[in-house]
């Protein structure tokens, strides 16, 4: 999520803007639910995301 968030962040930097406002939101998103799964606090109900 992290990753692609990035890709959508560049790629909207350059084509379309909304699309960078995704991308930031994804790379958000995706550091949170990485930050805690880290420290061992299932999230969703998961204790791990594949």
């Amino acid at each position: 999520m992290i990753i692609l968030g990035i890709i959508l962040a560049v790629l909207g930097y350059f084509l379309w803007t909304p699309l960078m406002y995704i991308g930031i939101a994804l790379v958000v998103i995706g550091a949170v639910f990485w930050l805690l799964g880290s420290v061992g606090r299932p999230v969703a109900g998961r204790r791990a995301w594949y």
